[in-house]
């Protein structure tokens, strides 16, 4: 993403309607991956910035350590991302908890640390109205970033050649006036050893929930957006800010949802920053209210 979008300034939508902010109680993002090309900084501090909210959680996978000792592609947007939380702890007195995940194993040497109003861990107990609810990145449950880490580097070298791939496709897709199609997202819905393996990882994830006695699992890791039940154990996945653009929200009347980067700038009165689409999102889970919005 350009260093511009996250300069462009924030238009409404409606410029006969009041731009708002919304409200919840705790937002949890994960697998932002800065560093990366393809990380839609600008998007997601957007998001943040107009999101009144108690206690951020940024679940794993934040920065992409990985990617930057290969590469390198820092810029300043993702800059400006690490600016937006700090000022949302100064400013608003938001608590962030910073959750390791496995491109950002490299705060594994530093952890648990806490600095002011600001803690970085491995993982959290989340206590709600409903329940508790075990907040991990998810990285424990896949058996090739865990025993196979080489492969796993592999993998995420395959996953940035095909992102490139995918940005040369979507360019031919808008000159042909044609919206964005992820190339990813096709494979994991077609080759049945993905599906498998998202099926398998959510299962297991309901396991460690149940076995520490919690309603509840948070997680990322897999890219793939989820509000449901699995089981008894209600599974959240909160997607992730390079294909998807999504985040989970937890409000104050302790419904979860999860939502996608449109639905936000649609409910806000906000222009999306970049003009990529997000994800479209299913809430299996449904929620009992309707959501807040504050006025600006």
């Amino acid at each position: 993403m350009s260093e511009e979008t996250d300069e462009l300034p924030d238009a409404p939508a409606d410029p006969s309607r009041l731009k708002t902010k919304l409200r919840a109680r705790t937002v949890f993002i994960s697998d932002v991956h800065l560093g990366m090309p393809d990380c839609k900084a600008a998007q997601v501090s957007h998001f943040i910035r107009h999101v009144q909210c108690d206690q951020l959680i940024m679940n794993g996978d934040i920065i992409d350590a990985w990617y930057l000792k290969s590469s390198g592609g820092w810029n300043k947007s993702h800059t400006n991302f690490l600016r937006t939380v700090l000022k949302k702890m100064e400013k608003e007195n938001t608590q962030i908890l910073y959750l390791r995940g496995n491109h950002d194993d490299i705060l594994d040497r530093f952890i648990p640390i806490q600095l002011d109003n600001f803690l970085i861990t491995d993982e959290h107990i989340h206590h709600t109205k409903r329940g508790d609810y075990l907040v991990v990145h998810g990285d424990g449950f896949d058996h090739v970033t865990t025993n196979h880490p080489w492969i796993a580097h592999l993998g995420g070298i395959g996953y940035n050649i095909l992102l490139r791939v995918n940005r040369i496709y979507n360019w031919y897709r808008h000159a042909r006036g044609k919206e964005n199609f992820s190339l990813s997202r096709w494979v994991k819905l077609k080759v049945k050893s993905a599906v498998s393996f998202v099926g398998k990882y959510e299962e297991q994830l309901q396991e460690l929930a149940r076995a520490r006695d919690c309603k509840g699992i948070i997680c990322g890791h897999i890219h793939s957006p989820a509000n449901k039940m699995v089981g008894d154990t209600h599974y959240l996945n909160s997607g992730d800010w390079v294909e998807s653009m999504t985040a989970i929200l937890e409000h104050d009347n302790g419904d979860f949802e999860v939502i996608s980067y449109d639905d936000f700038c649609a409910r806000t009165n906000r222009q999306p920053k970049g003009g990529i689409k997000s994800v479209s999102v299913t809430n299996e889970v449904k929620l009992s209210v309707e959501n807040v919005t504050l006025p600006v």
